[in-house]
């Protein structure tokens, strides 16, 4: 250890309750600035992987096609007598639904990100039984495809999905909706689209955590849905499902390119949301961040305090032969110091803190339901907190340092040192 670390450890206990008081704000400062990281991000994890869970990485939906305007240019004068014709490219039209699923699922399945392909034929019914009736979309898929590219089987929380599978009309139905009209397994629901009529057995009962998801949408095999729709061809969409789901932007431009269809990533469908949690995890670092500001103002009043209260120690030290670097150095140690003992008593407080809230039982509802508290631990959370709490405490230790550096030996022993 140095001797410019021995004396700023010396300043330091000659002050020790501002300084304590500093460290407590950059303790606490860094603790919540973590835990609110985490927090905000579980949540925002917590619904991309539901939505990931539920609706794919990616959607193929929609053929595209080109349109062209033409406009034929009256003859002018001197242009030899021949018209122009103009060929302009407007807008894209898009052709509702996938015409021929299954040639587009082979040409999906070229892609060597693609881990699987599930056709979805959807359309809105009336589902009543002896208590309500309420609409709703009904899904009609292949199971064990649909399964492969979703969290399904795992969002089944009464029935299993043996029980679909063995049951040709069998359905199976998201939570809210079961309760809005009072069904359970076993139950009879009669299902209406287009005036035709069709007798299903609830053979389970989903729960994705979307709400808007939970009360409206029922899964049915591909051939019943087509047979209520009336639409024995086509799909309404393909829900893929990639290696890795965070490339779904490039990986969806890659293949609007060449199947020309409108292909959506989970990341374009959710973009208001997620735009929304960027916003809330910003909001909530600057609010958080005004601890540590705070904390950053009181140190720096103490160590201007100090270098008033020190000056003759510090003409001591000069004229023992430490240069104005070395006086700069001891103010700026205990500046690093204080920021140490802070951050790293901070890391403890957040992780203390951030395992706590997440144990507590708390039902959380809304555009995701979920029974407690969600949290995302992350490095980079304690990596940005700890360069926040640096840039204060730096900051606010730098000008006294500096002015501590200026200090002549001779000014302070005539009493004419600022």
């Amino acid at each position: 250890m140095t001797s410019n670390i021995l004396v700023a450890l010396r300043f330091l206990t000659a002050n020790k309750r501002p300084m304590a008081m500093s460290l407590a704000g950059i303790v606490f400062g860094v603790g919540f600035f973590i835990f609110s990281q985490a927090q905000t991000s579980g949540f925002e994890q917590f619904f991309i992987k539901t939505v990931l869970g539920t609706n794919g990485a990616i959607r193929v939906q929609d053929r595209i096609r080109a349109t062209f305007s033409t406009m034929e240019m009256e003859e002018e004068k001197g242009n030899g007598g021949q018209g122009w014709v103009i060929e302009n490219k407007e807008n894209l039209k898009y052709i509702e639904g996938i015409e021929h699923p299954l040639e587009v699922i082979a040409a999906i399945k070229q892609f060597d990100s693609v881990t699987g392909v599930s056709e979805v034929l959807a359309g809105t019914v009336i589902v009543s039984n002896n208590f309500r009736s309420r609409s709703g979309t009904i899904y009609g898929v292949d199971i064990d495809r649909h399964a492969a590219v979703s969290d399904l089987e795992n969002q089944i929380i009464f029935g299993d999905m043996e029980s679909i599978r063995t049951k040709s009309n069998g359905i199976l139905i998201g939570s809210a909706f079961a309760r809005w009209i009072q069904a359970k397994i076993g139950d009879f629901l009669l299902v209406t689209a287009k005036d035709v009529n069709r007798r299903f057995t609830v053979a389970g009962i989903f729960e994705t955590g979307v709400s808007d998801i939970d009360r409206e949408r029922i899964y049915a095999h591909l051939s019943e849905a087509r047979s209520v729709l009336q639409r024995p061809h086509g799909a309404s969409f393909l829900q893929v499902n990639l290696k890795n789901p965070l490339r779904a932007r490039e990986e969806a431009e890659h293949m609007m390119n060449t199947i020309y269809y409108h292909v959506a990533s989970w990341q374009e469908r959710e973009r208001s949301w997620l735009d929304a949690f960027m916003v809330l995890r910003v909001s909530t670092a600057l609010t958080v961040s005004t601890i540590i500001l705070l904390s950053g103002l009181g140190m720096f009043n103490t160590l201007a305090m100090l270098v008033m209260e020190k000056t003759r120690e510090i003409a001591i030290l000069r004229s023992m032969g430490y240069t104005r670097k070395d006086i700069s150095s001891i103010f700026l140690w205990q500046g690093g110091l204080v920021l140490l003992a802070g951050t790293v008593s901070g890391w403890a407080l957040a992780v203390f803190i951030t395992f706590g809230v997440s144990q507590l039982p708390f039902r959380v509802t809304g555009i995701f339901t979920t029974d407690s508290f969600v949290v995302h631990w992350s490095i980079w959370h304690y990596v940005l907190a700890t360069l926040t709490a640096a840039v204060v405490v730096m900051a606010a230790s730098f000008l006294p340092a500096r002015r501590a550096a200026r200090l002549e030996p001779g000014e302070v022993i005539r009493g004419t040192a600022s």
